[in-house]
Formats: C-alpha cells, sequence, structure tokens
C-alpha cells in the first residue's frame, strides 16, 4: 500500500500580521496535486491542521474543503488533533467528515476503540491504524500525581502513560498479512526541533522515547516537530514535517510530504516530495547603507539592522525593503541583559524617568525615542 503522511498544516497562522490565507491555498492545492499524482491508499495527517483553537471560518472553510479534495482522489483520509487545534471541535465534525469517508480523531477517549482504525486498500492490502491525538501532560496525568511527584518523576509518568495508552491500541498488531500503522503527535526524544514551534509544547516534559511505539509496526506517522526527519527507534518512525514554515526560525526547513510504500511483509520504503508553493522566508542583515545595496530575496524578510536604534529606524528599514515583516535591531548590538552600569530604582521615580534610565542602560541615546514615550504615556492617561 502508498500511504502519504502531511502534518503540522496550521491553517490561520498570521506571520508578523501578514494573512498567509493565499500560501495555505496554495500549499494544500500542492499537497493534493500530489495525491492525484501518487494516487495514495491512505492519507493521514497527524495532527494541528489549525493554528489556533478557534479557528476562523475561512480556515475552517479551507481545511474541510482540503480534507474532502483528498478524500475524492479515492484515498482514505485519517485526520487526529494536535496540540493547537480543538480536539472536542474536530470531534464534534465527526458526522460530517464520517459522511465524506473521512475519519477524525480530535481528542483521547476512554474506548480504545475508538482509536483503531481498520481498512483495505483497492488492492487488497489490509490494515489498521492506531490513532492517538495530542495528549497534554496535564490531562495524561491526575493533579493528585502532579503535586507529588517531582519533575523528574512527571516526564517519566507521562512517558509511561503514553506507553500503556499506544500498548493498549497497538495490542492487535499481531497478523502477519496485514499492514500496521500508528499516527500520533507527540515529541519523541531525540528529535530534531524545527526551529519555530512553541518551547511550551517541545520541553522535555512532553517528550517520550521511540520505545513507545511497538516493533511490530511498520510505519509511525508523527505530527508536532515542524521539520522533516526520521527517528531512531524499534520499528520506522517519522515526522512528516509542516508543508509550510510557519515563522522565520523555519527557514531553513525544507517543506514536503512523505510518501511511504510498505506491504505485510516488506519495509516501508520512504520518499520525500518537496512542497512549493509556500512564499519563502529569509533572514537579511546589515547597516542602512548595506541594506540599501542588496537585491532582496523573493519572499517575506527578517531583518537584522546593524545600527543603533533611534526613532524611525523602522520607517526607513520599511523603505528599502517593503518585503520585511519582521525589523530588529542585529542581536549582536544589543548589550547583554544586566550589562549595563546600574539598575533603576523604580520607588518614587517616574514613568519617564525609569524609561529614560532604560535607555541609558541599553546605550540609547536618542531624545527622538523618549518623545516618542512622552506621547505615548500621555494618551495612554488622557
Amino acid at each position: 500500500m502508498k500511504i502519504l503522511h502531511t502534518s503540522d498544516w496550521h491553517v490561520g497562522k498570521v506571520l508578523k500580521g501578514q494573512s498567509r490565507a493565499e500560501e495555505h491555498k496554495q500549499v494544500l492545492a500542492g499537497v493534493i496535486d500530489i495525491a492525484r499524482q501518487e494516487r495514495p491508499d491512505l492519507v493521514v495527517i497527524a495532527g494541528d491542521l489549525y493554528d489556533t483553537a478557534a479557528p476562523t471560518a475561512e480556515a475552517t472553510r479551507l481545511v474541510t474543503r482540503a480534507l474532502t479534495a483528498l478524500r475524492r482522489t479515492g484515498a482514505d483520509v485519517v485526520a487526529i488533533g494536535g496540540n493547537h487545534d480543538n480536539g472536542a471541535a474536530l470531534d464534534a465534525l465527526r458526522p460530517w467528515a464520517e459522511a465524506a469517508g473521512i475519519t477524525l480523531r480530535g481528542a483521547v477517549r476512554e474506548d480504545p476503540a475508538e482509536h483503531v482504525i481498520d481498512g483495505t486498500t483497492a488492492g487488497g492490502e489490509r490494515w489498521r491504524l492506531a490513532a492517538l491525538p495530542f495528549l497534554s501532560q496535564r490531562y495524561a496525568i491526575r493533579a493528585v500525581e502532579m503535586y507529588e511527584l517531582t519533575a523528574a518523576e512527571t516526564t517519566q509518568t507521562y512517558a509511561d502513560h503514553l506507553g500503556r495508552i499506544l500498548a493498549r491500541l497497538t495490542e492487535g498488531f499481531t497478523e502477519a498479512d496485514r499492514v500496521h500503522l500508528v499516527t500520533a503527535h507527540l515529541t519523541v526524544v531525540g528529535a530534531a526541533t524545527g526551529g519555530g514551534e512553541r518551547d511550551a509544547h517541545t520541553i522535555m516534559g512532553y517528550a517520550v522515547p521511540a520505545t513507545v511505539f511497538p516493533g511490530t509496526a511498520h510505519y509511525v506517522a508523527l505530527g508536532h516537530l515542524h521539520r522533516a526527519q526520521r527517528v531512531q527507534g524499534p520499528c520506522p518512525v517519522r515526522y512528516s514535517g509542516a508543508p509550510l514554515a510557519v515563522d522565520f526560525g523555519e527557514q531553513e526547513n525544507v517543506p514536503s510530504v512523505t510518501l511511504v510504500e510498505v506491504t505485510a511483509t516488506t519495509a516501508a520504503q520512504v520518499r520525500e516530495v518537496p512542497v512549493d508553493a509556500a512564499t519563502a522566508l529569509h533572514t537579511v542583515r546589515g547597516t542602512l547603507a548595506q541594506l540599501a545595496e542588496i537585491t532582496p530575496p523573493e519572499g517575506w524578510l527578517r531583518v537584522y539592522v546593524r545600527e543603533q536604534p533611534r526613532a524611525g529606524l523602522r520607517e526607513e528599514v520599511q523603505e528599502l525593503l517593503p518585503r520585511a515583516l519582521e525589523i530588529r535591531i542585529d542581536p549582536e548590538l544589543v548589550p547583554a541583559p544586566g550589562s549595563g552600569t546600574r539598575v533603576a530604582q523604580r520607588s518614587g521615580r517616574s514613568p519617564r524617568q525609569l524609561f529614560a534610565d532604560y535607555l541609558d542602560n541599553r546605550g540609547h541615546a536618542d531624545d527622538g525615542v523618549r518623545d516618542l514615550f512622552d506621547e505615548l504615556l500621555e494618551e495612554v492617561e488622557h
């Protein structure tokens, strides 16, 4: 059978105020085109369909249309909830999904059978998929355990709980004439983060060892980390990565989907197929004079300016580089915290005095910035 594995669409993502709705339409159209060309038997979306738990109507429309289009290629389609998704809201769409021939699993349910999906390809290959949506540590570990355990014990307890859940879901992975698959949205120890995920959900407290997956699985399709990669484990374990770089921390990632060909008696053959429809993200550095001389690359820009901060600097950079979404002073020019001559005492000092001390400690001698602060302060107070 052939499997198309994708994840972390993050539909609805806004980058520094810039809507990426059109990019997402193009990216998902690219994923659908790959499915039409490759004709997979099964499409797995391993979580984070949306960027927020309260997606807009436009984002919901785009995701449901993409799932429908993938189903119309002739593939079975299974999607699970990620940490950015509202699991209960995804489950509320299950009647629609089932009518469309799509399998949605938004949140972890008490009945293990809810998370075990069986199917047969057009060629007669039988498969079974254990589908585990994102499970937060606070739900996996009871409050009493969190109060009584140390941080290290809590980490281990979370991994133990996930291991027991997956063992229960995969206990039927024994038949020699069936392809056994797992999909989950989680962090595996040893995997490389994509550079842009929120640290709160990728710290070791949420990481589990790859040994939670059974050696009898033919392939494990993971979501959560945005860099496409294989993870060492007792069976083939892989992140598909995101088909669109969600922020500048991911600009070096290669957006792609993963195609897997496997049978009940042969090892999984894996290849990446790039998805290049999204606007590229780039970082450029330099003084204003240097930035004026460069030919900016195509795409959205993050600019590190090698100038001392001053009022109007952002506008000058924006005029030179209209595609700049993020403009910062080059970190190499910013004094390290605590490197100032002294720390201002707050008691009895006005906001203007405190702000002036802050500017002095950071080496910013620009009266224009002080004047702008005064204007903002007066506006807030009145």
